[in-house]
């Protein structure tokens, strides 16, 4: 299984939005071959120390594929092009952190 943290940073005042091209697109990943899950979230004030400081303009999709191969067709799916180039003047940069189950 392969695990994704993918986090969406973006410019200030553009969540909402953001969130709203953003939850359109999940069915069609959720439907794609070897997608096990694909859940947007953002901060909550957990009052854990060990939480770092809370992010207001940032997304973390946390995703899960049955193996690298799903993941890199999701990478190219066409409704993932369509959703970036609604999503491409509210983002400003995204970082991956690609996992492996242990």
């Amino acid at each position: 299984m392969i695990h994704v943290l993918a986090t969406i940073n973006l410019k200030t005042g553009t969540r909402s939005a953001f969130l709203k091209h953003l939850m359109a697109n999940v069915p069609a990943v959720l439907a794609e071959q070897g997608c096990h899950g694909y859940t947007p979230a953002i901060d909550i004030d957990s009052g854990l120390a060990a939480q770092g400081p809370l992010r207001g303009d940032a997304v973390v999709i946390v995703e899960a594929w049955t193996d690298m191969a799903c993941l890199n067709a999701h990478l190219v799916a066409p409704h993932m092009g369509t959703y970036r180039e609604k999503v491409k003047d509210m983002v400003d940069s995204v970082t991956l952190q690609v996992l492996q189950s242990a």
